[in-house]
């Protein structure tokens, strides 16, 4: 399995764990987590990069390639980028690529919504933080933003690219890929899953196979 943007890798770490052989690209220093404080994985069962993957060279192919929470982060040029050399470069013929989607709907529904979030020392968390949310319906895109509450000069910020499930059957156009279904919650969808899909799930599983 390769994972993409695996952050600290304890997803990456736990499918090792379950006797899959994993390899997990992250571009930040979290990468160097992995080896650090997972050091009870079957040797050879965990691979890291500390990469681009948009640039990282990797041998051979995978039978699953999942990317998880961050699809979405740049431009449609970018997703787009990245599905190609899924589909090209490191998926296997009969492999499955398993990609979380943001789902525009609901984050559309959250546009305005601010909240604070207490420290709790306590219980380990340190930070008095205020967040909001915001959501262009041009460009369905979605703003996170984050500030500490005796800094709010000094916010901090993503934008999320959101697609409906159509919206992502267009982008796959061309990559090699192609959509066989999307999972919203914990239930394979369709059509019957849609008040999910429309107001109770910030992002849908997308199941992608290599196109015929």
């Amino acid at each position: 399995m390769l994972e993409l943007g695996s952050g600290y890798g304890a997803t990456a770490v736990a499918t090792a764990r379950a006797g899959y052989d994993v390899t997990a690209v992250e571009i930040s220093d979290r990468a160097d987590y992995l080896g650090r404080l997972f050091d009870d994985v079957t040797p050879g069962a965990l691979t890291t990069h500390r990469a681009d993957f948009y640039e990282v060279e990797l041998d051979g192919r995978f039978d699953i390639v999942c990317y998880w929470n961050g699809f979405g982060i740049g431009s449609d040029a970018d997703q787009r980028r990245l599905l190609e050399r899924i589909g090209s470069t490191w998926l296997e013929p009969d492999g499955v690529a398993l990609i979380d989607v943001f789902n525009p709907f609901v984050w559309a529904a959250w546009d305005g919504d601010e909240e604070h979030h207490p420290a709790v020392p306590e219980a380990g968390y340190q930070f008095d933080l205020h967040q909001r949310i915001s959501f262009d319906p041009v460009t369905c895109v979605a703003t996170d933003a984050w500030w500490e509450s005796t800094a709010p000069e000094r916010p901090i910020q993503q934008s999320l690219r959101c697609y409906t499930p159509a919206d992502l059957e267009l982008l796959l156009d061309g990559t090699g890929l192609s959509l066989s279904a999307i999972v919203v919650g914990d239930t394979p969808s369709p059509r019957e899953q849609a008040p999910a899909l429309l107001g109770e799930e910030f992002e849908y599983l997308a199941i992608l196979h290599r196109s015929e």
